[in-house]
């Protein structure tokens, strides 16, 4: 059998599950279903050879992200014991086409006859088993030259997805050619459809011969091609990440896989599945996957409910309570609250609009922020002060800095944390403390085995986070802040 390379697509923000969702840390570097991220339990389900021995192979991984999410997705596969093949950096989102012409391009250079399974970061998919099972009949209508997608056997007339039909047998068991594609459709036509039979839901995951992606690429969409090849020629390598180049890949069009090549190709097949798939797009689609108990409810955190009913209430880290209400959604973060009718869900969107008509912070950012050596978490504000709690990994260090417009005071709370202020160079313990003056030179550092934690006190007229001027970086920020 032809090796499978996973191409896993980790660029969504997820904004309708608001407020745990946000920009900067997006529902697939979540742990939402398991004490994992839906990133990590898409990496594991296909990663090494099948669980049964039989079968196709998979390769490692390649990932394709944004620049935003590069270290923290780096950090969830190392936890993982997980070796990405390559981490490409999309400059800017440009839909799923270009996506998977760009894996394709770095495929063919290894392994040109290779498959290809693209698939989103953010899926459930609880049975395993038969999603592989899918996985061999894919594989094998791909190695004939079928650009291969999984049609998922519906469970209702569900109108949030589109949907296909199937067509004629090929000569592959267990896959037919795709006779057409719908768009999301209302309720009725949903009904129609599931009634006639032969209609699936298109999850979005693909199966495709490389060669042959290619070969509709230059068919059906050229231009989206051209680009693709171009940034990914002039493309840099950054550490252990590969940036497509800025200029070639701003002009590339953008598209989805589905409208660029699926629906205009011949090549098309289908393969009914039912491995359980949700694409976890609401918080009512965490409420149909999530243990319930005997009222119907989902509870996560300190909650305490009485009388109430089919309802999903998540607390963050305070003490949530419920009393004689019904299908509603409760979730509880560090800096915001959610309370929204079960049935209104979709719309939470419309709430991340408002905030960011409004410049708030809290579309985009939680209190706890991650960097690529820890995270900082605000812990208090003022005019004129701000005080932080920050945590470096083990063998981790943040830049060399200093700013302009702020002084620091850094309390150890726990580890031992290696210090540079200008020309000197000391270690601190738990309990100590240094003092940074405005427009020093500094640099923090965790030469031990456990994480370090410190309380950092800012003061100052100005406290931004983009009052960094970095003079040396591990990571490759210089340009960042």
């Amino acid at each position: 059998m032809e090796r499978i390379h996973p191409v896993i697509l980790s660029g969504g923000s997820g904004t309708r599950l608001w407020p745990e969702s946000r920009s900067h840390y997006p529902k697939q570097l979540l742990p939402l279903i398991s004490d994992q991220s839906m990133l990590q339990e898409t990496a594991q389900r296909v990663t090494g050879q099948r669980v049964s021995g039989a079968g196709p192979k998979f390769s490692d991984p390649i990932i394709i992200s944004n620049d935003t999410h590069r270290f923290i997705i780096a950090a969830q596969m190392e936890e993982m014991g997980i070796t990405s093949d390559v981490h490409i950096l999309e400059p800017f989102g440009r839909g799923t086409a270009p996506a998977a012409i760009v894996a394709a391009i770095h495929i063919a250079f290894s392994d040109p006859d290779g498959l290809m399974l693209l698939l989103s970061a953010d899926h459930h998919i609880p049975e395993l088993d038969k999603f592989h099972d899918a996985i061999d009949i894919a594989s094998k209508a791909a190695a004939e030259g079928y650009l291969t997608t999984f049609g998922i056997e519906p469970t209702g007339p569900e109108t949030g997805f589109g949907y296909i039909k199937s067509g004629h047998e090929t000569k592959v068991i267990g896959a037919f050619g795709v006779d057409r594609f719908v768009e999301k459709p209302d309720k009725a036509n949903a009904e129609k459809m599931i009634a006639a039979g032969r209609h699936y839901w298109n999850g979005g995951i693909f199966l495709f011969p490389v060669s042959g992606l290619l070969l509709q690429a230059e068919k059906h969409c050229p231009e989206i091609l051209a680009a693709c090849r171009l940034s990914y020629d002039n493309a840099n390598r950054d550490l252990d990440f590969l940036r497509l180049d800025n200029k070639s890949f701003e002009i590339c069009p953008s598209d989805s896989i589905d409208y660029a090549i699926m629906e205009k190709t011949d090549r098309a097949a289908v393969v009914p599945s039912s491995f359980g798939w949700s694409d976890i797009g609401s918080w009512s689609a965490l409420w149909d996957v999530g243990a319930k108990d005997q009222d119907d409810n989902v509870l996560v955190g300190d909650v305490i409910a009485i009388d109430t009913r089919s309802s999903l209430i998540k607390a963050e880290n305070l003490l949530v309570t419920a009393l004689g209400v019904s299908d509603l959604i409760v979730v509880q973060t560090r800096d915001a609250v959610l309370i929204a009718d079960k049935t209104k869900v979709q719309d939470v969107k419309k709430i991340v609009d408002r905030l960011k008509e409004a410049d708030r912070p809290e579309h985009e950012l939680h209190k706890r922020v991650y960097r690529p050596w820890g995270y900082y978490e605000g812990l208090d504000e003022g005019v004129s002060h701000q005080v932080k709690h920050i945590c470096v990994n083990p063998g981790a260090s943040l830049s060399l800095q200093y700013h302009h417009k702020r002084a620091e005071h850094w309390i150890v709370v726990k580890g031992t944390a290696e210090v540079v202020v200008g020309e000197k160079q000391k270690t601190l313990g738990e309990n100590e403390s240094v003092y940074i003056p405005i427009e020093a030179k500094h640099r923090l550092a965790n030469a031990g085995k456990d994480p370090l934690h410190l309380i950092e006190v800012q003061t100052g007229a100005y406290l931004g986070e983009d009052d960094i001027v970095r003079l040396e970086d591990v990571y490759g920020r210089l340009e960042d802040k």
